[in-house]
């Protein structure tokens, strides 16, 4: 019986893991629309504390209100992209340039060959293919707005019914009630990290914008912009958010001063959110393992690739909340927990 249980439980894995990558272009714009869910949501709580005369606001105005409030930023941010990224395609050709002149200047002063290294190390270099990557990345998610938001609708719309729908699945108070926490940490959990993290990622993102502004950086907002999202990035986001504008503004100026000037001023932004206030807002609610948070990196990043990375922690924390729940998985969510302890202990 052991046996066949592990058979099955192994082929559950694989058909799950196939249907994640055959289907991820419908379930990514799901996923960013529960997301954006999320975040309305929490924007619709703070507005509902607001008053009209003595009366509160009613709950539906003030998920029309967060809605509007919402996708009027996206909006905003979603037309400053496509100008930032035509704009881009026409200097292409200028930073290919003065990329040529920045490794003629490290290989006088250093005495090495900079693009013969980097071949030998990563196979070819192609910088106008992977600002393109970038770029073909963003513009995809772009391309998936009208179906974010139809999704973000039918999901305000519904949102009312799905507590009801979810006790119905049980039939015994005692497993209804166990359910409904089950349910309640989950949404508090994911509702706690999405917000924060955005939060942490906009004041990195909006700070980084001024510094490069002053710098003189090309298309700043743009890189802010890509500075916030790869902030969602646990571990490695930071790291890549800081070289990527340095490398940017090397090959924008034809000169390392400038460059040297955004590596201290974004490195500076990253050590100070990343080491002061975002561990200052979330404590220790996120108990995860330094290691699981790295190999869901790499998992979620190798079938759905940056924004698998993005998701990779909050899918985390839902599997601990969920395996928690049952004694049959709990050993797993002792596992994938930080030091071992969980909120049931």
């Amino acid at each position: 019986m052991s046996l066949a249980r592990t058979a099955y439980s192994l082929i559950i894995v694989i058909a799950t893991v196939v249907i994640l990558i055959y289907l991820k272009e419908i379930l990514i714009p799901f996923i960013l629309a529960v997301i954006i869910w999320f975040i309305i949501r929490e924007v619709q709580t703070q507005t509902r504390k607001l008053h009209i005369g003595e009366r509160r606001i009613p709950q539906w105005l003030s998920g029309v209100i967060s809605f509007v409030l919402i996708f009027a930023v996206l909006g905003t941010v979603v037309n400053l992209l496509v100008v930032n990224i035509k704009g881009i395609s026409t200097v292409l050709p200028t930073y290919e340039q003065n990329l040529s002149k920045v490794i003629d200047t490290i290989d006088s002063e250093l005495g090495i060959d900079v693009l013969y290294q980097v071949r030998e190390w990563s196979g070819s270099f192609d910088f106008t293919e992977i600002i393109s990557i970038v770029i073909n990345s963003i513009t995809t998610l772009i391309g998936s707005a009208f179906l974010i938001l139809i999704y973000v609708i039918f999901m305000m719309l519904e949102q009312r019914f799905f507590r009801l729908k979810f006790s119905s699945l049980y039939s015994e108070e005692k497993k209804r009630e166990r359910a409904n926490n089950i349910l309640d940490e989950i949404d508090q959990s994911l509702s706690r990290y999405v917000a924060l993290k955005t939060v942490v990622s906009l004041i990195t993102g909006v700070a980084s914008y001024i510094a490069m502004e002053i710098i003189g950086v090309d298309f700043a907002f743009f890189w802010a912009f890509l500075i916030f999202i790869l902030n969602y990035i646990p571990n490695i986001g930071s790291l890549i958010a800081t070289l990527f504008p340095t490398l940017i503004a090397a090959i924008q100026f034809g000169d390392l001063t400038p460059a040297l000037y955004v590596l201290i001023a974004v490195g500076l932004i990253q050590v100070v959110v990343g080491n002061v206030l975002e561990p200052r807002l979330f404590g220790n609610s996120l108990n995860i393992s330094s290691l699981v948070v790295i190999l869901s990196l790499a998992f979620w990043g190798a079938i759905w690739g940056v924004v698998g990375m993005i998701l990779s922690v909050p899918i985390t924390v839902m599997l601990i909340l969920t395996f928690a729940q049952f004694d049959e998985t709990r050993g797993i969510s002792i596992l994938l927990s930080d030091k071992g302890m969980l909120d049931r202990d």
